[in-house]
């Protein structure tokens, strides 16, 4: 199971991406979401992943945050909503506006998808209603990680704080102020401690 990537932006597409990981690029399948936070190739980058395996095809989808996956997990339990609807979903909505779509029933708003009928907008909905309050919105979390400067020290920084507990967008928020702080030239060690201080506030 391959949870999660960190690497090097190598190529991108129109719903796609490839990750260079020690020399080996991954093919990861993204939202227009997704992609935008991505940046440029070159980027570093760190994905969230799920792998999904079927009897002629195995394929990793990328997120760039832990919220969004948790949302596509839940989008693809709906009967009707494969991987590539989810993605329609999730590229049209944030994580933070489709969990208030769901929490108030607006249906029409999950139609905007791009091959989302009212009906099943509304089977969204009604299946997700409950469970929406559950996830985290994880609101700014994709703007604050296009803020964030290309690379190694900036993007680990984000996942040391996000494996302390701390939500991608404070975590993002934290590193950014750290980085104004000190310049992007810190090291690892002095960023991480600087932006814990930040993120702790």
């Amino acid at each position: 199971m391959i949870a999660k990537l960190t690497g090097t932006l190598d190529d991108t597409g129109p719903d796609w991406a490839v990750i260079d990981v020690a020399g080996i690029g991954y093919l990861v399948h993204c939202s227009a979401r997704t992609l935008a936070a991505l940046g440029s190739g070159g980027d570093r980058v760190i994905v969230h992943t799920e792998m999904q395996v079927s009897e002629n095809d195995v394929r990793l989808i990328g997120f760039a945050s832990g919220a969004e996956r948790a949302w596509f997990r839940l989008l693809t339990g709906v009967q009707g909503v494969g991987s590539k609807m989810a993605l329609a979903v999730l590229s049209a909505l944030s994580a933070e506006e489709l969990q208030r779509a769901c929490a108030g029933g607006d249906a029409a708003m999950v139609a905007r998808a791009q091959g989302v009928g009212p009906k099943l907008a509304g089977r969204i909905v009604n299946e997700l209603r409950d469970k929406a309050g559950a996830l985290p919105a994880a609101s700014g979390a994709l703007d604050g990680m296009t803020r964030l400067p290309a690379g190694t020290a900036s993007t680990d920084a984000v996942s040391a704080l996000q494996n302390l507990g701390f939500k991608p967008t404070i975590a993002s928020r934290a590193v950014e102020q750290a980085l104004d702080e000190l310049g992007e030239g810190a090291e690892l060690d002095v960023l991480i401690r600087v932006a814990l201080k930040r993120a702790a506030r």
